[in-house]
């Protein structure tokens, strides 16, 4: 007797991990996507594997859940960062505390790489193919719905080495950051900000100017591009027997946006419950592997919403005391019992980054 097949809606890192483990395991997959083609949505911009919310490199997590590093990767060990009124500190670190990947449809992208091995597994990808209402017993993964945080300004060339340079300033980014990241002769400029979009376009312009001041890089076809993302943490990642992974269940670092860890293995978790027909299963399998990191990370951003520029520039010099940064970032990621019962408060009172979405 033949297996019903699996219906994944969303091709995005959730969706395509959880057809690549699914496919893997023997089950006919089919995987949904309204848009054209995998990654439509960026273009070639650079995005963050954050290395540090674990002991366990990602990309050796990545490998143990059935996912190969085949995409185009930059390993980064130093970050430069600078506070309000641009006094630079550096971060070093022995093993990468991030790892950069392209995003979009061109080869060399993490989207790319995941489509590949996708339909190497014997996964099905539907293009054009928009699923409103999925059935019990399949998997949504359909990215955000909504702009809890966004991240926008320029994509250019440059023969500037290779560099990672962030900034912490409400003139900049109110609220979030803003970044410069180079790599293989490409760069992204750009602004991340949280909750508050005013005056986003004059913040896009401070930030190209303030890194023009710091770094010296050159900036050759500039591009503009803009993305977003939402974040709450879900009561139930099961509603109705369809199983949420990735953004469309709200898995989303919400204080600095590094959110590629959690949608891939939710996807995969998600497919390894639905596929052993226990999607039930899949409720302990999220919770014990993401919900304490993801609710510290919402903790954060509640605090650093109310830092103000000289709060930042303390977090930053805090960091910078510790004996390695890397291990900074896990312990200020990592679940505990203080931060538990402080998410709990601020969900009863209904703090917005705290609400279920």
């Amino acid at each position: 007797m033949s297996r019903e097949a699996l219906h994944i809606a969303g091709a995005g890192p959730a969706g395509l991990a959880a057809a690549i483990t699914a496919a893997r395991a023997g089950v006919p997959t089919i995987v949904h996507e309204r848009r054209a083609t995998v990654g439509a949505r960026f273009h070639g911009d650079f995005q963050g594997l954050e290395n540090w919310t674990r002991n366990e490199d990602i990309l050796g997590e990545f490998h143990r859940l059935g996912i190969e590093a085949t995409f185009d990767y930059t390993p980064f060990s130093r970050l430069v960062t600078y506070n309000h009124d641009g006094r630079e500190r550096c971060f070093d670190s022995k093993e990468p505390m991030f790892y950069l990947v392209r995003r979009g449809s061109s080869e060399g992208t993490l989207d790319q790489s995941l489509k590949r091995q996708a339909l190497a597994a014997g996964a099905e990808i539907r293009f054009n193919d928009t699923v409103r209402e999925p059935k019990a017993g399949s998997i949504a993964a359909w990215g955000p719905r909504r702009s809890d945080a966004i991240s926008v300004g320029y994509l250019f060339e440059s023969d500037a080495p290779d560099g990672a340079y962030a900034a912490a300033s409400d003139s900049l980014a109110p609220k979030g950051y803003s970044y410069l990241l180079i790599a293989g002769g490409q760069g992204t400029i750009a602004t991340c900000m949280f909750g508050s979009f005013t005056d986003v376009k004059r913040c896009v312009e401070r930030t190209v100017e303030f890194f023009r001041k710091k770094v010296s890089f050159t900036m050759r076809n500039p591009r503009h591009f803009g993305g977003y993302g939402n974040i709450y943490l879900p009561k139930r990642a099961v509603r109705n027997g369809v199983a949420y992974a990735g953004e469309a269940a709200g898995f989303q670092d919400a204080l600095w946006g590094f959110g590629i860890r959690s949608a891939v293995v939710s996807g995969c978790l998600a497919a390894q419950s639905v596929t052993r027909g226990e999607p039930a299963s899949y409720e302990s399998a999220w919770r014990q592997r993401l919900a304490g990191h993801l609710k510290s990370s919402i903790v954060n951003r509640v605090v650093y919403d109310r830092m103000g520029n000289r709060g930042y520039d303390a977090l930053f010099a805090r960091a910078g005391r510790a004996a390695t940064v890397r291990d900074w970032l896990r312990k200020h990621y990592a679940t505990s019992r203080l931060k538990s019962t402080l998410f709990g408060g601020l969900r009863v009172v209904g703090e917005r980054w705290a609400k279920a979405g």
